[in-house]
């Protein structure tokens, strides 16, 4: 007698789970366009290293003698593989069974991602495609959810996983309900366009609750969510989903009792960039391209742009200079001149959490005119969101350099300079607590109105008052460090890295305040 019966009983179950909702599921999923998740993880991960926790997990059905009739794996694939030689944890829902929509095993697989990922202190990613708890899944047997959506434990494990390890997640199909949470509880979301869409709820729900036809790309699909900030990247199709994800986690520890990863560049450290003693236009009103400017001090080819296509005043990036991973924060003057909008606000504030947890050094490149004004800005809350960026700024702990580029005024320029910020300043700088154009409408109003040419009082004024808000009587002051050669701004910056090295490793920890979606 020996225990090969159980063993082949084993494989029988396992090779069914392989199979997942079966041939004709599986086809109907690749005539839409999509993997299945069992290839997806096959795509994002480094080749043969993926190792599933829970294979045999689901419901079988079986004759009284106990032999296998049929097996219906668990709609949620769960286990540790590596990208680029680091172990990570990777899950999935599997669209081709019951739609993703969670069965029991499933659901219990879905929470424990997370537990799995904090318990090892490695990155998590998860890769959605499903909709939320169903009403026939009330039932008592073991293929449906006995538990409820609202159950503590499963939001408290999501939480830790946020404030511990890297979270990157991607929609690669319709995604609702309780999926929809999970996708933006990440410190990346990437969506495929086209075939991906994000939704509290369907279509059908929406019809029924409010009477609003409408399809699910119009309803959650890339150009709803990639510009209200719900989502932050979007993806060609999914392969290019993850290589952002691959890309991503380059840049960031394994969790937060580890550093970032310093990468060995090619680049020089002490590069020249002559180009950028002329990029800023000497009249103000004329606009210039951030991204290029970055392009020339950043390590070649290191630029990953975060919520490119929202918050579009403000620019997010990871990046590395003389190797080191940093994050990149600076205005971009041609949406709403880089004014601090309350979307561009909250994507500051969400990236400067971001930086703290994984102990990032945060570089801004400061062209600030201030909040944004008008009504539409008032009707937004902007004081609101920009406050709680500066606040959140000044609780910031990380190494911080701000170069002045342009202009740096308002209640908003505090946002850019973090604690002990090592401050650099181009002699295109301007800087003071308004742009001199408003504060002579508001300060002189009453004498460019006698005037006999008003026009030419103002313009006057503006000349004189332009002077103080020159970066040299700050130098002078020593209110910020030095006015440098913006073709050294590279060079001085990595100095600044090589400087911060013996703080880095203080920073190690969970930190005191929690990053939030």
């Amino acid at each position: 007698m020996n225990w090969r019966p159980e063993i082949e009983d084993i494989k029988n179950v396992r090779t069914l789970a392989l199979e997942q909702g079966g041939t004709k599921n599986v086809d109907r999923q690749h005539a839409k366009g999509r993997l299945t998740v069992r290839e997806r993880i096959q795509f994002l991960l480094d080749p043969d290293t993926f190792q599933e926790v829970g294979p045999a997990a689901g419901a079988s059905e079986r004759d009284k003698n106990g032999q296998l009739i049929s097996f219906t794996p668990a709609n949620f694939i769960l286990g540790f593989g590596k990208i680029d030689g680091r172990t990570c944890v990777v899950s999935g829902e599997d669209f081709t069974v019951k739609g993703g929509s969670p069965n029991a095993a499933g659901l219990r697989k879905s929470i424990y991602a997370e537990h799995l990922a904090c318990r090892h202190r490695v990155p998590l990613i998860r890769l959605h495609e499903g909709g939320g708890g169903s009403v026939g899944g009330t039932g008592s047997d073991n293929s449906t959810v006995g538990t409820p959506v609202y159950e503590p434990h499963r939001f408290r494990s999501v939480a830790e996983a946020m404030a511990t390890v890297p979270v990157a997640t991607a929609a690669l199909g319709p995604v609702a309900g309780l999926p929809a949470a999970r996708l933006v509880a990440a410190h990346l979301s990437v969506m495929a366009r086209g075939i991906a869409q994000v939704l509290i709820a369907g279509p059908a729900v929406v019809e029924r609750a409010l009477g609003e036809q409408i399809t699910k790309e119009e309803l959650g699909g890339a150009k709803v969510h990639t510009t209200n900030g719900v989502i932050d990247n979007v993806a060609d199709d999914e392969t290019h989903a993850f290589a952002q994800i691959r890309a991503f986690l380059g840049y960031l520890p394994a969790n937060v009792w580890e550093l970032p990863p310093v990468a060995v560049s090619n680049d020089t450290p002490g590069r020249e960039e002559p180009e950028l003693r002329d990029i800023i236009p000497r009249d103000r009103r004329k606009l210039y391209n951030v991204r290029t400017l970055l392009s020339h001090i950043l390590d070649h080819e290191s630029f990953f742009e975060i919520g490119a296509d929202y918050g579009r005043s403000q620019i997010t990036a990871l990046a590395r200079l003389n190797g080191q991973p940093v994050g990149i924060w600076a205005n971009n003057c041609r949406y709403l001149a880089g004014a601090m909008t309350a979307l561009g606000a909250r994507k500051a504030r969400r990236f400067i959490e971001f930086c703290e947890t994984f102990h990032l050094p945060i570089v801004c490149f400061v062209d600030e005119p201030g909040f944004m004004i008008g009504s539409v800005a008032e009707h937004e809350g902007t004081i609101r969101d920009g406050t709680a960026t500066v606040l959140t700024a000044s609780l910031s702990t990380v190494p911080w350099a701000s170069v002045v580029v342009r202009r740096s005024f308002g209640v908003a320029q505090a946002a850019h300079y973090g604690q002990d910020a090592y401050v650099l300043a181009w002699p295109s700088a301007e800087m003071g607590p308004l742009p001199v154009e408003g504060g002579v409408a508001v300060a002189y109003h009453r004498e460019i109105a006698a005037a006999p040419d008003p026009e030419a009082r103002r313009a006057e004024l503006e000349k004189q008052l332009s002077a103080g808000q020159s970066p040299m009587p700050r130098s002078e002051s020593f209110s910020l460090h030095d006015i440098i050669d913006p073709a050294e701004t590279r060079s001085r910056l990595c100095d600044w890295i090589d400087w911060i090295q013996p703080i880095l490793p203080g920073l190690l920890g969970p930190k005191s305040f929690p990053i939030r979606p």
